[in-house]
């Protein structure tokens, strides 16, 4: 794929291309007003986009599958040998920026998968605030998980497979649950078998993915593009949620066991910096979805409002015993009240007929 993107880069426009495709795509709405923009593709710069799109898939499986597990391993080595050297340092720094790289590809992935129809420019701040939020976010998911392992060597191995395993089931339960067809449209000349081992492999990369972070992707089996084109504002607060818990009880259970390896280490201060970390991590998540994102005036409701739903949803499942039974109260007094006034009538309207007969027989 290199050799043959460098050829076609360096011999397009000397050679006219025979077939000549039109593209159609909408700008992102400015003012109320949307105008559709065509765009002549031809075949080497089609050829070049199909390239571009397979290498942006092969730096998230590289990072995720590759360099994630390996800067784990530097990072347990150098905590258990008490000592940083110069070549693991620049291993786990080329390492970090290998997965903060797939991680930004796959916020670019989701940009473009969901909103194939519109003309999307990503602008410096939007990749300034993607760099950060994803930095923050790896970077202390894997301390937290070393500094864990370091302490409580057989229990990772609980932790690690019930993360795993939970992320690679959640899509397959989901298509369970909606009792959607079996997908048939991956690729004509795969069998039902062949197609099983590519689910399988795709919800496999994305387990991975989210052992270590957040997946802009959302896989969904049911969908025949098997990804999910809607924003799921819920699902990423209870991700980040549940998560932010984990890393919390996790580190709590590495203060509560930690060895003499952490002597000359400040452990609370060390503890709150992690926590501190992640925080960083959504706040720069929100600023991107609040200010930077591409697509922003395309959201049915802003990442503020969903969150404030969330939590209004959450205040209200609390009081709903509390409302239930004023409630149930109210509706006995109005059927109290309604009977009374039926009844009510029903007198007056029996004492008019008395008095109505009673002057006719006078």
């Amino acid at each position: 794929r290199c050799v043959e993107a460098f050829y076609i880069y360096y011999h397009a426009g000397r050679i006219e291309d025979p077939y000549v495709s039109i593209t159609k795509k909408w700008q992102v709405p400015k003012d109320g007003y949307s105008e559709e923009i065509e765009k002549e593709v031809g075949q080497a710069e089609r050829k070049l986009r199909t390239h571009r799109s397979a290498f942006s898939r092969a730096s998230v499986i590289q990072a995720f599958l590759g360099s994630a597990p390996q800067l784990t391993l530097q990072l347990y080595i150098c905590v258990m040998r008490r000592e940083i050297t110069a070549a693991r340092s620049i291993c786990m720094l080329l390492s970090l920026l290998s997965i903060v790289y797939g991680a930004l590809r796959c916020n670019i992935l989701a940009l473009k998968i969901k909103y194939d129809d519109y003309e999307v420019h990503v602008k410096p701040a939007a990749y300034l605030c993607i760099f950060l939020w994803r930095s923050f976010e790896i970077a202390t998911r894997v301390t937290v998980l070393v500094l864990f392992s370091s302490v409580l060597r057989i229990w990772i191995f609980p932790v690690t497979m019930a993360n795993f395993f939970g992320f690679y089931f959640f899509p397959w339960i989901l298509f369970w649950r909606s009792r959607s067809p079996f997908p048939e449209n991956i690729e004509k000349e795969f069998s039902r078998v062949g197609t099983t081992i590519v689910l399988c492999l795709l919800t496999f990369l994305y387990a991975g993915i989210n052992m270590f972070c957040w997946s802009a992707v959302q896989v969904e089996l049911n969908d025949p593009d098997l990804i999910s084109k809607s924003q799921n504002w819920y699902r990423m607060t209870m991700y980040y949620t549940l998560r932010f818990v984990e890393n919390a009880f996790l580190l709590l259970m590495w203060y509560l066991h930690k060895t003499d390896i952490y002597m000359y280490v400040c452990t609370p201060l060390l503890f709150l910096r992690l926590l501190l970390g992640y925080c960083l991590a959504i706040f720069f998540m929100l600023v991107f979805y609040q200010f930077c994102h591409p697509c922003k005036k395309l959201f049915s409701s802003s990442i503020t409002e969903a969150l404030l739903s969330c939590l209004k949803f959450l205040f209200f499942m609390r009081k709903t015993p509390k409302s239930t039974v004023l409630r149930e109260e109210a509706a006995v007094k109005t059927e109290n009240t309604d009977e009374a006034q039926s009844s009510s009538k029903t007198i007056d309207s029996q004492k008019g007929y008395l008095h109505q007969s009673a002057s006719s027989n006078a």
